[in-house]
């Protein structure tokens, strides 16, 4: 029987006050989908269920990559009718791993959803394993455990960085900044020599990849770690 996983992606669709739509980004659910598609069971969920907004602007960037051509064309029912994340809290037993997609909408609603904090937080005392990509990582800021420490503290991650923020004209209309507040509960960042390129940290069961470059090496990276 195949592991399970259960994929989250944001419900969120506005830019800020910028006026522009956001959600997720599509190779960042595309490809981990192609890596992961037949070696695990993929459930998706969202804070409020139902069709999971993609970011329009990251879909002409990939209209030529295979992985993201079939997720629209014939996958795309993963992102139309997901479950509510509310339905899977307690349920960690029946997955072997949690990942939380990118995109800016995380930062907007995972970052602070306590039924995002719960899950993740019971998932990471369960063993299992907990990854996300590029904006992702905004779902593990404010989760604290048992201990009352950080989930990042001390932990060896990498996430979409502030000067890509800045590089990529979205800083002003985020609600903070990603990589200062991971620094700031703890976390050991790392970041791609070059804006934009490719990063996956591994710490044990943790998995993190910081960009939409990244996000197959996240998927094989979970594939392995199944």
């Amino acid at each position: 029987m195949a592991p399970k996983i259960l994929f989250v992606l944001t419900s969120h669709s506005a830019l800020g006050n910028s006026g522009k739509k956001t959600g997720w980004f599509l190779p960042e659910l595309s490809h981990p989908v192609a890596e992961l598609e037949g070696k695990a069971e993929i459930i998706v969920a969202s804070p409020l269920g139902g069709e999971a907004p993609l970011d329009p602007n990251s879909v002409e960037p990939y209209e030529e990559d295979p992985a993201s051509i079939r997720l629209l064309n014939e996958l795309s029912h993963l992102y139309k009718n997901t479950s509510k994340l509310e339905d899977w809290v307690g349920k960690e037993d029946e997955f072997a791993a949690i990942f939380y997609v990118g995109g800016h909408g995380p930062m907007f609603d995972l970052a602070t959803s306590t039924t995002s904090i719960a899950l993740i937080k019971s998932f990471y005392e369960s063993n299992k394993i907990v990854s996300a990509v590029c904006h992702g990582p905004a779902a593990f800021v404010n989760v604290k455990l048992s201990d009352g420490s950080y989930l990042v503290d001390g932990k060896n991650l990498t996430a979409f960085s502030d000067e890509e923020e800045v590089n990529f004209g979205t800083a002003p209309y985020m609600p903070f900044k990603l990589e200062m507040s991971l620094k700031e509960h703890g976390a050991k960042f790392t970041a791609a020599k070059e804006l934009y390129g490719e990063k996956l940290v591994v710490d044990g069961k943790f998995i993190t990849g910081e960009n939409p470059a990244s996000a197959r090496a996240v998927g094989k990276a979970i594939a392995e770690a199944l």
